[in-house]
């Protein structure tokens, strides 16, 4: 029987980083490729700090040959003298959480970053990781592994290896493989933060090198015209209604500065940072953006005459159809919701943004009337689609009726409690026949699709709505569908925590799986965001043999591995689709939470991921030829 007592025996104290090592998801939101590379851009945003309080315009990124990383930076470098503690500064700031400069606004005015936990959190994480500071006209040097300093200290200060007429920190480290589920950087999410850093810091240069085996790389960022090439580069190859607006200002020791540009598509893509960090959840600097951007369309189209007095007002999705949009504020004392900074919640932000937009738009809209008129026109083509939308939509429901249990296709769960609940899309009626047996009533719920749906980066909505099996998952997952396409997502009606894509291991099923991904990613992307979606693992092979325990293996990898290591004959099952297991097989390989293999699936990075499922899934062939060309030493391949 387990120890009930609880008292104050109960109570564990992790002593320096241990916590980081404990629970890293806590600090770098997870131990997947996506935190894995949070290492690299932690580093980075302490040199882009040191650029932002004026003492550093050149970062160089190398991923070593041995799978390390570099990053070294010409700022003032890490304090290296005596603190107050009895060591140098720099061992207190990196062995240390919440030791650094940026508590004290006098030695940074704006910074990103973890406050104070970044450089700290990836020692902590790392294998190794080795140290210089340029400074003084010395190079003081420091080491660790996985947190714990290997170099002695002389008096309670760094030794020092040389003498030097640089200056700035340089900081090697590799990820250690005791936490991470891989630790190869992904070079292509590197080199886009990268880029976008470069564009939102316009005197910083940054070197990137990949010397890694096979991959040998290097390339320059550097935007001079800033945000401004930003849109330029994210509406390149479109056709665009007019010129960048662009403007900034400061308000309330908060700058803003914004880029605007439309381009003759109904997509919106507005992009926010603060300090430099990308927010991908938004916050209140987009609120005030997108505010006062709607109320300044339609007071101008109602004092230009577009809009009658009795029309009702553009919505907010329709004065931003076709927008391309860079929102950067530098805030003095940022309040972010999560430790990795993905949503800005500092009200005071959406004040600045909402009065500087209001100021500075205005007088430029006095001064450009077509540049106006041009935008309003955008606004009146997608209100008038929006409501054949709606008039589409309400036909769609009104004929179909859809019940809950999405017209007998359904096989739902009993409880009724979302966040115990989980739907499996499955690929064909056979699987969708053993996976009802197999389930558990309670809370697993069997959705059955036929074959592939429609692929909607190429179909026009009217398509997307009339088609059979989309309108069963939308009427299933009970949420709607996301701004843009009817104006109705509301994730709180969401009736099931986990949507698991449950397709055969073939070339067939991948297909599957990304066609739902793209209609997911596209009409109810928060599903995504917020961790709901996931991708079943079922065995492709099950060996059988002669002697000993039978053995499920997922992947042509584990099979090779298995016969490598397995003496004595076997025989080998290969599973050619869900619907040849049976449903013993299926609960235990597939279903049941307690053995089953889930992936989650994640964006790293939201302007890559619309950019690659737009060339994948999109009309245009030769860019996704190259692409594929470009990674297919990245593909796993079903023999």
């Amino acid at each position: 029987m387990a120890n009930t007592q609880y008292n104050a025996d109960s109570i564990t104290v992790l002593e320096g980083l241990e916590a980081v090592r404990k629970r890293p998801g806590m600090y770098i939101g997870g131990v997947g490729s996506k935190g894995l590379n949070h290492l690299i851009y932690e580093i980075v945003d302490n040199a882009v700090d040191e650029h932002l309080a004026g003492h550093c315009n050149t970062i160089w990124v190398t991923l070593e040959e041995d799978g390390s990383c570099t990053v070294r930076d010409n700022g003032r470098g890490i304090p290296v003298e005596l603190h107050k503690k009895g060591v140098s500064a720099e061992r207190v700031v990196l062995s240390t959480l919440h030791a650094g400069g940026k508590f004290d606004n006098d030695a940074y005015k704006t910074s990103g970053g973890l406050h104070g936990v970044g450089s700290s959190v990836v020692n902590a994480l790392s294998a190794h990781m080795d140290v210089k500071v340029y400074k003084n006209g010395q190079i003081h040097h420091d080491a660790y592994e996985r947190g714990i300093p290997t170099v002695k200290l002389e008096n309670g200060l760094l030794p020092v290896l040389g003498k030097t007429k640089e200056r700035g920190t340089e900081i090697n480290f590799l990820p250690d493989g005791e936490i991470f589920e891989k630790t190869r950087f992904k070079a292509d999410w590197l080199k886009s933060r990268l880029h976008e850093t470069a564009y939102l810091n316009p005197g910083l240069t940054i070197f990137y090198a990949n010397r890694r085996s096979g991959e040998a790389e290097e390339c320059i960022y550097h935007e001079p015209n800033g945000i401004v090439a930003y849109v330029t580069e994210l509406n390149h190859g479109k056709n665009t209604v007019h010129d960048p607006i662009y403007f900034k200002s400061e308000m309330d020791r908060i700058e803003v500065e914004v880029a605007i540009q439309f381009v003759d598509t109904f997509e919106e893509n507005i992009l926010g940072f603060c300090n430099n960090i990308f927010t991908q959840e938004g916050g209140t600097h987009l609120v005030g953006f997108k505010t006062r951007f709607t109320q300044l369309i339609n007071s101008y189209a109602k004092e230009i005459g577009i809009l009658k007095e009795k029309d009702p007002n553009f919505t907010g999705a329709d004065t931003r159809s076709g927008m391309t949009a860079i929102v950067a504020v530098k805030h003095p004392d940022p309040i972010f919701e999560g430790q990795t900074k993905t949503k800005l919640a500092s009200a005071d932000a959406t004040k600045a943004v909402f009065t500087v937009v209001g100021d500075l738009l205005q007088h430029y809209f006095d001064r450009n009337l077509e540049t106006l008129k041009a935008i309003i026109a955008c606004a009146e083509k997608s209100a008038k689609i929006r409501k054949a939308e709606e008039k589409a939509k309400t036909n769609m429901l009104t004929k179909s009726k859809f019940s809950f249990d999405s017209n007998g296709k359904l096989a739902n769960c009993e409880s009724r409690e979302a966040e115990k609940c989980e739907i499996f899309i499955v690929e064909g009626d056979s699987a969708g026949g053993s996976a009802k047996t197999a389930r558990n009533r309670q809370y697993q719920a069997i959705l059955p699709i036929r074959g592939k749906i429609l692929n909607v980066e190429k179909a026009s909505m009217d398509k997307v709505l009339a088609n059979a099996e989309i309108k069963t998952m939308i009427n299933a997952f009970g949420c709607g569908f996301s701004e843009g396409y009817g104006n109705d997502f509301d994730i709180s009606k969401l009736r099931y925590h986990k949507i698991i894509l449950m397709t055969d291991a073939d070339v067939d099923g991948s297909h599957i799986d990304t066609l739902l991904l793209t209609f997911l990613y596209r009409f109810m992307p928060e599903l995504i965001y917020n961790g709901h979606v996931f991708i079943a693992m079922p065995p492709l092979y099950k060996a059988i043999p002669s002697r000993g325990q039978e053995q499920y293996l997922y992947n042509d990898k584990e099979l090779e591995r298995y016969r490598k290591s397995h003496t004595g004959d076997f025989r080998l099952q290969r599973y050619k689709g869900l619907g040849e297991m049976d449903p013993d097989q299926l609960w235990e390989t597939t279903l049941d939470p307690e053995r089953r293999v889930l992936k989650r699936v994640e964006i790293e990075d939201a302007r890559m991921a619309s950019e690659v499922t737009e060339m994948l899934m999109g009309s245009e062939v030769p860019p996704r030829k190259q692409f594929i060309y470009n990674h297919a030493d990245e593909a796993e391949i079903d023999a």
